[in-house]
């Protein structure tokens, strides 16, 4: 019950500013399903936009650190030690990717018990 509000919440946010944004263009944020998670796929300027907003802290709140997963790229300035842990903030993960002119990320809200016990996982794209 509490994956589902929770999923819930945090895609409707991320819908509503991705349309809020996308509106008067073709670009949308793109949400899907897999079978252990949903996800939802950000353009830049949607990125750019959930990066300066005040989403990345309301999710931290409710999200302990531990329990969100990040896909960084392999050029990345953010801290990562040897065993993959990263030392950074979800804003700060979000940034980066926002501060590529092509830079997007993608979302995932996990299942309860899948991927290590992680809720919430980002993944970075540039080129």
């Amino acid at each position: 019950m509490r994956f589902a509000i929770f999923t819930a919440a945090v895609l409707t946010a991320c819908t509503t500013t991705a349309a809020l944004l996308g509106a008067g263009t073709a670009a949308a944020a793109e949400p899907f399903g897999q079978p252990d998670r949903v996800g939802l796929h950000l353009s830049h300027q949607e990125t750019a936009a959930i990066a300066d907003g005040p989403l990345p802290a309301l999710v931290s709140m409710l999200v302990p650190p531990n329990r969100i997963g990040a896909g960084l790229k392999t050029d990345t300035k953010i801290y990562h030690d040897d065993s993959g842990n990263v030392h950074a903030s979800l804003r700060q993960v979000m940034t980066e990717a926002a501060s590529y002119p092509d830079g997007t990320i993608t979302l995932y809200i996990n299942a309860p018990g899948t991927h290590d016990g992680r809720v919430l996982d980002i993944y970075q794209q540039w080129n």
